[in-house]
């Protein structure tokens, strides 16, 4: 039998069997019992009940895709940071010192493009000081503030108006620009050290010191 030949059959069924005052709600409400009861019943299946959700070890086991992706990042990360300190140690390398008569030695990582200082003027610089080693005893990048002086007057060490303000074979720095000294004890604190107390000194007398300079300014 066709659905419309079945649609018209069950529809004259609703007709004789219901009243001719039924309701249209109640002539439709017949037609659909009827119909609900000529639909095949659906077998009842063991695994209906689980096929929806998984198993709860399925649930629990983790992605191996997603932890390969991890491994992967985590890989990468590593990678990049092996690669900036191997250009960061080439960078030092290729950057050659010059030697002054004074004996200050220095080497431009970065020239500057801004005014150079001029004695007297306060101007703004990062550092940090290293001894010959390389143990860092200072910087100002840790504390998250340059240093303020008046270049050129004595307010700092010999070799940091040298380095900064240039003469005696050293040119003079650029605001913006980066340089490395190396500074003999007669251009630092000579004999004296600096930072001593009770017998040790944070640098000890007659240190050469290292200084990544960067001149960033007038203040």
């Amino acid at each position: 039998m066709s659905a419309a030949a079945a649609a018209f059959a069950l529809s004259t069924l609703c007709s004789h069997t219901e009243t001719t005052s039924s309701s249209p709600q109640q002539k439709l409400s017949c037609f659909n019992k009827h119909v609900r009861a000529a639909l095949p019943k659906r077998a009842p299946s063991s695994s209906s009940s689980c096929s929806l959700q998984p198993q709860p070890e399925e649930a629990q086991r983790p992605d191996k895709s997603i932890m390969l992706k991890r491994r992967e990042a985590i890989a990468l990360g590593f990678g990049l940071i092996f690669q900036n300190s191997q250009s960061v140690l080439a960078e030092e390398a290729q950057c050659e010192l010059t030697a002054a008569p004074s004996g200050l030695e220095y080497c431009d990582k970065v020239v500057g493009s801004g005014p150079e200082a001029t004695k007297g003027q306060l101007i703004k610089a990062h550092y940090v000081g290293k001894l010959e080693n390389g143990s860092i005893f200072d910087s100002s990048y840790n504390r998250g503030k340059p240093l303020t002086f008046r270049i050129g007057v004595g307010e700092v060490i010999k070799g940091w108006d040298q380095g900064i303000l240039g003469g005696d074979g050293v040119p003079p720095m650029l605001a913006g620009g980066k340089r490395i000294l190396k500074l003999p004890p007669e251009l630092a604190y000579g004999m004296r050290g600096a930072g001593c107390r009770g017998g040790s000194c944070i640098i000890p007398p007659d240190s050469v010191l290292l200084f990544d300079v960067e001149f960033i300014g007038k203040a």
